[in-house]
């Protein structure tokens, strides 16, 4: 059984939770090879690939040779879409490509439950009986991150749902980070250091991933 800590919204500690097994308890035979495969695959999807260049047969321009081959005493000359010649094509640029690539649902689902338990391991999961504030105020939502938290910490604060108050409250902070319960992944996970997690959040995580 894994107990954390648990906190009020004005940051007090109020009591232990007990961590769901299926989630922060998880072993794998080579975690840190599945971890490094999926949060490789999963930075290179975020590649937009959009590097074009043009090349000769791209660009505008007369394809006329400009002058004739001898007698000039020039170098010989191509047409005004050599790559050798300024607004001219280029010769072997980039072209678009797309870096997607697939990341099989059963390794996604357990490389997260993996980095879950990292931080569980690392005793880096502090819960919140719930966060909600009467209105937007970063210096509250500092506050509570003082209270909570050791210094330099770089949190994720997972939360049911959206409160766009507490967004907001939370949005200006620096090495802060925001994500729902249903859509956390384990590259996010491993980038924080703490995890601060409702109670309803937490439901809701045991809820979609556990299985």
């Amino acid at each position: 059984m894994l107990e954390v800590n648990k906190y009020s919204v004005q940051g007090e500690e109020i009591g232990k939770t007990e961590l769901p097994a299926e989630l922060f308890q998880v072993e794998a035979k080579n975690p840190k090879a599945l971890l490094y495969e999926i949060i490789n695959i999963f930075r290179a999807n975020q590649r937009q690939g959009t590097n074009y260049k043009k090349s000769r047969a791209e660009v505008n321009g007369s394809s006329r040779k400009l002058y004739r081959q001898k007698g000039t005493g020039n170098a010989r000359p191509g047409n005004l879409r050599t790559p050798l010649r300024v607004g001219g094509g280029n010769a072997f640029g980039p072209k678009n490509k797309d870096w997607y690539r697939k990341i099989p649902k059963k390794k996604k689902r357990l490389a997260l439950k993996l980095a879950l338990s990292k931080r569980a391991k690392d005793e880096q999961v502090v819960i919140l009986e719930s966060l909600n504030f009467d209105h937007a105020s970063t210096k509250t939502a500092q506050e509570l991150l003082n209270k909570i938290l050791p210094e330099n910490a770089r949190p994720l604060i997972i939360i049911d749902g959206s409160d766009p108050k507490v967004v907001k409250s939370f949005s200006n902070i620096p090495q802060v980070a925001m994500d729902r319960a249903d859509c956390i992944y384990a590259y996010e996970i491993l980038k924080s250091n703490y995890l601060i997690i409702t109670v309803e959040a937490l439901q809701k995580m045991k809820e979609v991933f556990a299985s």
